[in-house]
């Protein structure tokens, strides 16, 4: 996804407040698809199940007709080696073992929330069990980061050294991202970095913070339909995400019911 408004838009409380709400949205999205990952069930139904919850909540995606070509649906569903971006369809079903991570963005009184997991369909491999954990810890290790006075290089180089540490690899072209009023805000932050560099953080800053892991290789490509994002080599991918505010404490996770 590209054509990013890359300015930084510091939040007010009232605005923060706003963005919670829609966090909460974006949650119960989530953990409505989360609880439909069985065998035999579509991807399409994922979506349509997703688009329930967010039309009774007030609530749109801001995904759908997001770049060119129009991205189609409300949630991303990727399988796999599917690293993010994958489209929602009829056709493809779930299988046991799949690793299936789900990308949803709320857009809900003019602000958006956007959120991520990845989670098996029954029981998965140890080797796809283990990518998980790493990768939603790797997540935890950046939002520690999100403390005023620290830097997003600070939270790049707690991502990246928490993933590589166990072996694996982040992706490059892919990142975090600000996240308010528009889907995409600056600053951007990479998933890999050195300690002290980049855009200071201030009070108000909201950040989508979402390592996106792969067991074999950093590299990936996108395939013919122009969206899904993949492992160059074929091999397993995870992907957790929270939009998070900078505040004069604790980082706070918007992105939670």
């Amino acid at each position: 996804m590209t054509d990013w408004a890359r300015q930084i838009n510091i939040k007010t409380p009232a605005e923060i407040a706003i963005m919670r709400e829609a966090g909460r949205i974006n949650a119960t999205v989530l953990a409505t698809v989360r609880d439909l990952l069985k065998p035999n069930v579509s991807t399409a139904d994922l979506d349509a199940a997703a688009e329930e919850v967010l039309k009774k909540h007030g609530a749109v995606s801001p995904f759908k007709g997001y770049g060119y070509p129009p991205f189609p649906n409300s949630i991303t569903v990727s399988i796999n080696d599917e690293l993010v971006h994958g489209i929602p369809s009829p056709t493809r079903k779930l299988k046991e073992g799949d690793l299936v991570s789900v990308d949803c963005g709320t857009f809900f009184e003019g602000y958006v929330a956007d959120s991520a997991f990845s989670a098996g369909v029954g029981e998965l491999s140890p080797k796809a069990q283990m990518l998980l954990q790493v990768t939603e810890q790797a997540l935890y290790a950046g939002i520690a980061q999100m403390r005023a006075g620290n830097r997003t290089g600070d939270i790049s180089a707690a991502i990246q050294q928490y993933v590589e540490s166990h072996g694996y690899h982040v992706v490059r072209e892919y990142t975090g991202h600000g996240v308010g009023r528009q889907m995409h805000e600056g600053p951007q932050v990479p998933n890999y970095g050195k300690p002290g560099t980049g855009v200071p953080l201030r009070p108000g800053m909201v950040i989508a913070l979402e390592p996106m892991v792969l067991i074999g290789t950093h590299k990936t490509k996108v395939l013919k339909d122009k969206w899904t994002v993949a492992s160059a080599d074929g091999s397993l991918t995870a992907h957790h995400e929270h939009s998070v505010a900078v505040t004069e404490g604790d980082p706070l996770i918007l992105t939670v019911q």
